[in-house]
């Protein structure tokens, strides 16, 4: 017989196994004895009062033995004489579809631009060693996508969407810790590459494929119909359709679709700054204890939003106990990201914090019509890109100073590799994103006493939140609405919003494939 049980337990009783058998039983109201087994299937943490609590929804096993193996065993046929289908970019959109349309019994071909992740690990560390970036391969292009070394969580609001709890299974299955399955929001920007790494290698025994330094410049199309796609390197590649989830950084993708006169939409995002703090504060502030986390509590994390003339501002990819890293693909760009190993133990917090950009509020950029929002992000980041030799040092200042409208005379520590420099950011940054950010910071250092502090450095530019460009699709289909066979996939695409809404997209977008291909 199997049961289930709610314990609400201190961090301390929560990571001892023994004391929570003993509750399990409390709870159950049963002997001890009798628990043959049981199993953590969430956990999460009540912070909103001190003492912190530990919630755990656990399975049990009551007189019969817990089964060896909890989660499902994935099985990929060989797909290499089946039809066959392009997708295009190796992030999660593109390697979730790819798996599902294995599953379905059709062949992937997948293209990224950008290099496999060991190559791609080589050229991040020359980018931290202030070293040019390489526009094909960086923290946004290459194996895995933007998400596997600047991001590493998996919130989602988007389970509606696709079966969230078989996305975590999959990546189990292919090497992710049990944690994911309890906690389910962190993998680890340590552990997604091995991850990605063996996805491609399940694609390639199944008979699918993937490339690397394949970047596609043009659809091959006929009539209403895209027959496949031509690459830089001048080769033909076609399919029974086309998965499109090139990641929200591809510029070039747009640029490509709006001069084919296929259409395209804008949409709003947002953008802002990345703020950082010592991580003792933030947990001091959020576990409501002076002492901090202690040794039972993870790195705290926050999630805060207000409205601030009409536009939203609020905190976005919050990485405790994380890292600041540069996140541009071309030279001439400051754009800053965060990220966090699967330990959280960097001394430091970071997040995103950013204001809504609604396609209404860029009337000075109407001449680029549909791609208005590129050349905004384009813009601000050129802006806050500081030359004179200084290829990805950060444009910074300290919170307070930011707040106050002043320059700062010297910058707290920070986790970005290649430094910061004092630069009016309050200044630098268009008055309606400044303004709110400015009246935003209040509102949370009112809510949360301690954040609004000089101890926290502010830098610029977090601007690729997502993409200020929507690529139109049926929502029945999820064709194009213009094109047939062409699948418009995640976040490039403008359906979703990080690792795993990209992933359940892709998932998809393979099974709206399957059906028209009659699989």
């Amino acid at each position: 017989m199997i049961q289930e049980a709610v314990l609400r337990l201190l961090p301390a009783e929560a990571g001892n196994e023994a004391l929570i058998k003993g509750f399990l039983a409390q709870s159950l109201a049963i002997s001890a004895a009798r628990i043959r087994g049981w199993h953590i299937r969430r956990r999460s943490i009540d912070a909103r009062k001190h003492p912190v609590h530990i919630q755990l929804h656990v399975q049990a096993w009551i007189d019969e033995d817990k089964p060896e193996r909890l989660t499902p065993f994935f099985e990929y046929p060989d797909v290499s004489h089946q039809p066959e289908v392009v997708v295009v970019g190796a992030g999660p959109g593109g390697y979730f579809a790819a798996l599902r349309l294995i599953e379905l019994g059709l062949k992937p071909i997948v293209l990224e631009r950008g290099r496999d992740i060991s190559a791609r690990k080589r050229d991040v560390a020359l980018l931290n060693r202030n070293q040019p970036v390489n526009p094909e391969s960086n923290y946004a292009f290459g194996e895995g996508g933007a998400g596997t070394f600047s991001d590493g969580k998996l919130y989602t609001r988007s389970t509606k969407r696709g079966d969230f709890q078989r996305f975590l299974e999959i990546l189990h299955f292919h090497g992710a810790s049990d944690d994911i399955l309890v906690d389910a929001h962190h993998i680890g920007t340590n552990l997604l590459p091995r991850i990605m790494k063996n996805i491609r290698e399940q694609i390639l025994a199944a008979g699918g494929e993937v490339h690397f330094d394949t970047r596609v410049s043009d659809f091959i199309v006929e009539g209403d119909r895209v027959l496949g796609v031509r690459t830089a390197g001048g080769d033909e590649i076609r399919g029974g359709a086309v998965v499109l989830a090139t990641g929200h950084s591809a510029r070039d993708i747009y640029e490509l679709l709006h001069q084919k006169g296929i259409k395209l939409e804008a949409k709003t995002w947002a953008m802002g700054v990345r703020v950082e703090h010592p991580q003792e504060l933030i947990d001091q502030i959020q576990y409501h204890s002076p002492e901090g986390r202690g040794e039972h509590l993870p790195a705290a994390s926050y999630s805060f939003s207000c409205q601030v003339k009409e536009r939203g501002v609020y905190s976005f990819c919050m990485c405790p106990g994380g890292t600041i890293v540069p996140a541009m693909t071309g030279p001439n760009e400051m754009v800053v990201n965060g990220m966090s190993a699967s330990t959280r133990s960097s001394p430091f917090a970071n997040s995103g914090m950013v204001v809504e950009v609604h396609p209404g509020d860029l009337d000075a950029y109407a001449a680029h019509g549909v791609l208005a929002g590129l050349a905004y992000q384009r813009e601000v980041e050129k802006l806050c890109y500081l030359n004179g030799g200084h290829n990805v040092i950060a444009p910074g200042q300290v919170l307070t100073d930011f707040v106050d409208g002043r320059l700062s005379a010297d910058l707290p520590p920070t986790s970005y590799i290649p430094g910061a420099v004092s630069v009016p950011l309050h200044f630098l940054l268009p008055e309606a994103i400044a303004f709110r950010l400015r009246e935003g910071f209040k509102k949370f250092g009112q809510w949360a006493k301690g954040f609004l502090t000089e101890e926290a450095l502010v830098l610029g530019t977090e601007s690729r939140t997502s993409s200020p460009v929507r690529i139109p699709r049926d929502s029945l289909r999820l064709e194009h609405v213009q094109l047939k066979g062409l699948y418009p996939c995640g976040e490039g695409a403008g359906y979703a919003g990080g690792i795993a809404s990209s992933a359940l997209d892709g998932t998809r977008c393979a099974e709206m494939v399957a059906r028209s291909l009659g699989k």
